[in-house]
């Protein structure tokens, strides 16, 4: 059959079709019955009618053979087409152990990571996608409108982390940091007599990649400190990755000599390395098949004085910043275009479109506040409690009318009235207007997310004259917090009833660690009692001019 399908070329585009969609259900169907022959003129065919083929063909007939194809070979060709066509055919594709671990080491990493999105492989298939370097946390999988109406098969796609079945990214970020942040502000523990010596640091090992330039082989030290790494990109900074030496040498198939690779794993593979390679090409089709090399330690005269050599010293703050800076350059480039689009530089915009930009310009910056916090979250010391060295001095009377202003949409949104009296005057505080905005604004739009729609929140700003040494912002427990513990509403995951919709961006918990964190590096705190919570900032006022006048808000 394979014969008589290969007989004579495709003439047109229509004919092409035409064979690739039998060969796709041939190789699917009874593939595992092929000869060989047969099986190396199928693909060979494949790969050249590839680029005749429309994207959104080669993607039906992936969605319509995942479920019931057994072929590994066809997976894996595929799975290397682009991420719309891959995603069809891994997200329903059902392979054995045995297919799953001869397979994954072809793949590039969009294909495992939309594996890693998976939660109905084995735990020998994830186990094998953790040693290749595939991400925890799959990422989103492209969505594409067909014209056509889809088959039924493709309604059931599986999709990387469907809504209600795990943490968002940004949620995952919010644990990651407060891991970061707890394990920063714990005292180093001293290995127990019984904890394993540690292993000694690795000299040198072998590698080999694909194509692509990801390394898929290694020799010499564990497979997940290097496996999934690229040497055709330059990594950012101390990340693992290598320089742009590799990534140069790599465009152009070149020797690569005495590059630079940073790896992170455990003390023995960890740090800085040097590696060589070699391009090699398969004998029989001179067809690039990627590099095989080497590496080993650095000498001394390789390291730049006062850099160290293992990753051990570098700030693990420094990769969630990284992230950090990933989320934000896309927005950017988002913001900035539709404020294009929004202000018709190129030309005339129908209205239409203009409202479109304005909602995602006003989405951005709400966005940019949220990576705002966690890039703060990020630099703030768990255990700082030192005044500022500007000695800045802010109203906090001003700062909060501001906050009151900037909260009102919020608020007639939600139905919630804001009422903070004043106690007391003139409320001057030690700290930098940007930060007090942020502490209380951050502080009050969490307590307004977790209020009952038509519920008051109230409270009050003080300054008593028995205690002016401190500011102090009392806001009273909405009703769905009213009997939690603080360790409750300092943890990220919790969720009480009543919490609105956009409380779940940034936690309750989160939120209220970075305002005690934001007010400890000012000199003050975060007192969580069991009526109200109250923020204490380092007064400002002269000694004994503290006024006993009321001023009730609004």
């Amino acid at each position: 059959m394979i014969a008589t399908i290969l007989r004579h070329a495709p003439a047109d585009r229509r004919a092409s079709i035409a064979v690739w969609r039998q060969l796709t259900d041939i190789l699917a169907q009874r593939g595992n019955q092929l000869s060989d022959d047969d099986i190396r003129r199928s693909f060979h065919a494949l790969s050249v009618l590839r680029p005749q083929v429309p994207e959104n063909i080669r993607r039906d007939c992936a969605s319509a053979v995942a479920g019931h194809g057994r072929f590994a070979p066809l997976v894996a060709f595929y799975a290397n087409d682009v991420p719309a066509v891959s995603a069809a055919m891994l997200g329903r594709a059902r392979l054995s152990d045995a297919d799953w671990a001869a397979l994954l080491p072809a793949t590039g990493a969009m294909a495992r990571s939309i594996l890693a999105g998976r939660s109905d492989l084995s735990e020998a298939v994830r186990r094998a996608l953790v040693s290749l370097g595939a991400g925890s946390v799959a990422l989103p999988q492209p969505e594409v409108a067909s014209e056509a109406a889809p088959p039924p098969i493709a309604d059931e796609v599986v999709t990387a982390a469907p809504a209600g079945t795990g943490p968002s990214q940004i949620s995952e970020l919010v644990r990651r940091i407060d891991k970061y942040q707890s394990t920063r502000s714990q005292p180093s523990m001293q290995p127990s007599s019984a904890s394993p010596e540690p292993r000694a640091p690795r000299a040198a090992f072998l590698f080999e990649t694909g194509p692509d330039g990801v390394i898929n082989w290694i020799d010499g030290i564990m497979r997940g400190a290097a496996i999934g790494l690229s040497i055709a990109e330059a990594a950012y900074g101390d990340e693992p990755g290598t320089d742009g030496v590799a990534a140069g040498a790599f465009r152009h198939r070149a020797e690569i000599i005495n590059a630079r690779m940073v790896l992170a794993g455990t003390p023995a593979e960890s740090g800085e390395w040097r590696f060589s390679a070699l391009p090699w090409f398969d004998p029989a089709t001179g067809q690039f098949r990627g590099y095989r090399g080497s590496a080993r330690r650095p000498r001394g005269n390789e390291i730049p004085y006062g850099r160290p050599a293992s990753l051990d010293s570098v700030d693990p703050g420094d990769s969630i910043r990284q992230l950090i800076h990933e989320l934000r350059s896309p927005l950017n480039a988002i913001s900035g275009f539709s404020q294009i689009i929004s202000s018709q530089m190129f030309g005339p915009v129908s209205g239409a479109y203009r409202a479109m930009a304005d909602t995602i310009i006003a989405d951005s910056a709400s966005v940019e506040s949220i990576i705002d916090d966690l890039d703060t979250a990020t630099r703030i010391e768990p255990t700082a409690s030192i005044a500022p060295a500007t000695g800045e001095i802010t109203d906090i009377a001003m700062v909060m009318a501001h906050v009151e202003s900037d909260l009102a949409p919020l608020l007639s949104e939600q139905h919630i009235d804001l009422s903070i009296s004043r106690v007391g005057g003139p409320f001057l505080a030690r700290s930098d207007d940007a930060n007090s905005r942020r502490m209380i604004g951050r502080l009050l739009t969490a307590l307004v997310d977790v209020s009952e729609t038509g519920a008051v929140l109230v409270g009050q700003l003080v300054v008593e004259p028995e205690h002016d040494d401190m500011l102090q912002l009392r806001i009273v427990r909405p009703v769905a917090i009213r009997f939690a513990t603080a360790t409750d509403l300092l943890d990220p995951g919790f969720s009480p009833d009543g919490e609105a919709p956009g409380a779940a961006i940034l936690s309750l918990g989160f939120s209220l660690r970075l305002v005690d964190s934001l007010a400890r590096s000012a000199g003050g705190r975060l007192d969580i009692g069991h009526n109200a919570l109250t923020l204490h900032l380092p007064s400002a006022n002269p000694s004994g001019n503290v006024e006993l006048d009321v001023k009730l808000g609004e």
